[in-house]
């Protein structure tokens, strides 16, 4: 089985898990704008990452372009965004307008949490998260204020590195196994 990780993300956070598990699991990475479909079909096992900017899904359009490549392998994706896990609703609604159906039946997602750095966005993203941060109220029904958070740790990946490891081990002994 040959496993490679591919990612979009904006401000660092979806290649540093991106690159965590490059380590971990002694996988090649790419960032999506890079890989080319001839590239893809060689894989068998494909880790996708993602962040979240405003709702959206940064790899979207990719997961559309490839997805009949995608149809036949192993998938496992990991979404980055500053929603906290508590808010599945809001999670769930990201993972249904952004992958397709038959990506989306087919993979396991796991949600990390990302990070913002006011003072490393752009122009346009803080003016977008002020906007944003002052139409949501807080349980109080104070108006809230945008805050830097850093919540990037590799623990998170624990859950996904086992799982990768116990598909790829599985999956090489069933091949193995046809082989005899």
């Amino acid at each position: 089985m040959k496993g490679i990780i591919v990612y979009k993300g904006k401000y660092g956070a979806t290649k540093q898990y991106a690159d965590w598990l490059a380590r971990d699991l002694q996988l090649p990475v790419f960032s999506a704008d890079n890989i080319r479909a001839l590239q893809l079909r060689a894989y068998d096992v494909i880790l996708i990452g993602t962040s979240v900017y405003i709702g959206k899904l940064k790899i979207a359009a990719w997961l559309k372009e490839n997805q009949s490549i995608l149809e036949g392998k192993k998938l496992f994706l990991f979404l980055v965004s500053g929603t906290k896990p508590t808010e599945r609703e809001k999670l769930d609604a990201y993972v249904r307008s952004g992958i397709p159906d038959n990506i989306r039946v087919r993979c396991k997602i796991y949600f990390l949490p990302g990070r913002v750095i006011l003072e490393k966005l752009s122009w346009k993203d803080r003016l977008l998260l002020n906007m944003g941060a002052r139409l949501a109220k807080d349980s109080d029904g104070k108006r809230n204020k945008p805050v830097n958070f850093d919540d990037v740790k590799k623990e998170h990946l624990s859950e996904m590195i086992g799982a990768v490891k116990q598909t790829l081990v599985s999956e090489e002994v069933v091949l193995s196994a046809s082989l005899s």
